[in-house]
């Protein structure tokens, strides 16, 4: 079994697949100003197994379609939402994230819970915004500095897996200049990482391992995983995803 199918074999029992929560989806669907209007369609693109697909589509009078390239994730999103109530409003699509497969203009609104940095930052957002309508609404979280300075074991670690790691300010920036107008921002709580994903990853490890013997192959995954655990736990004041809400403008050349 190769890493990723590792991965997903560790993930795809868990509600989600990288930091966040429900009130924090929602926080952000008030700042986009969403929740007053009607027959929206909506992208969540790498939606995983669909903790924030299934808050959209539960909160909004929208049509949501449900993107990622893992079948397995989408099947387990398609359960969820059957017993959820929501499945009529929610279309799951198999796909990669630079390979959208909508028209231009098409939708309200593109959504993406941590997993932007899969074809970066500011890669995703340019790509993306043709997808828009004039006035549509991008909404992603991403990994972020929250200060100016942090330490170097966290730095070293974060640059080494992210490059594009920044601070708020570079990012406001980079939505700017690629035609968006920023709605609003905030960093998640820190319960986001250890209470919604670091805790129950780490009630998964004994039995990921067991269910592959405890290859060389699985603790790798384990020790990686523990490893980034005991640096947020180290070092939380200094990093988070931060939840970045913009509108598309007319873009001036």
């Amino acid at each position: 079994m190769d890493d990723l199918q590792l991965l997903i074999d560790l993930h795809i029992d868990a509600d989600r697949q990288g930091p966040g929560n429900s009130d924090q989806t929602r926080r952000a669907i008030e700042l986009a100003g969403l929740s007053s209007r009607r027959g929206l369609k909506i992208a969540d693109v790498g939606c995983g197994t669909g903790a924030s697909t299934l808050v959209l589509a539960a909160e909004l009078d929208a049509q949501v379609v449900a993107v990622d390239f893992i079948p397995e994730f989408l099947a387990v999103l398609r359960s969820r939402a059957e017993r959820a109530g929501v499945a009529a409003h929610i279309d799951t699509v198999p796909a990669a994230m630079d390979a959208l497969p909508f028209e231009p203009g098409g939708l309200d609104a593109i959504w993406s819970e941590g997993a932007i940095y899969n074809m970066g930052f500011e890669n995703g957002v340019r790509q993306w915004r043709r997808f828009l309508k004039d006035g549509g609404v991008l909404a992603v979280s991403e990994l972020t500095w929250l200060t100016q300075h942090r330490p170097a074991e966290l730095q070293a670690h974060w640059t080494s897996q992210y490059l594009e790691v920044d601070t708020a300010s570079s990012k406001m920036a980079v939505l700017e200049r690629n035609g968006y107008a920023p709605l609003g921002y905030f960093a998640l709580p820190e319960s986001c990482w250890l209470d919604a994903y670091y805790r129950p990853m780490q009630q998964r490890f004994a039995a990921f391992l067991a269910r592959h013997g405890r290859s060389e192959a699985a603790q790798a995954v384990v020790h990686a995983e523990e490893a980034e655990i005991s640096l947020y736990e180290r070092h939380r004041g200094y990093v988070s995803y931060g939840f970045y809400i913009a509108r598309k403008t007319e873009q001036v050349a």
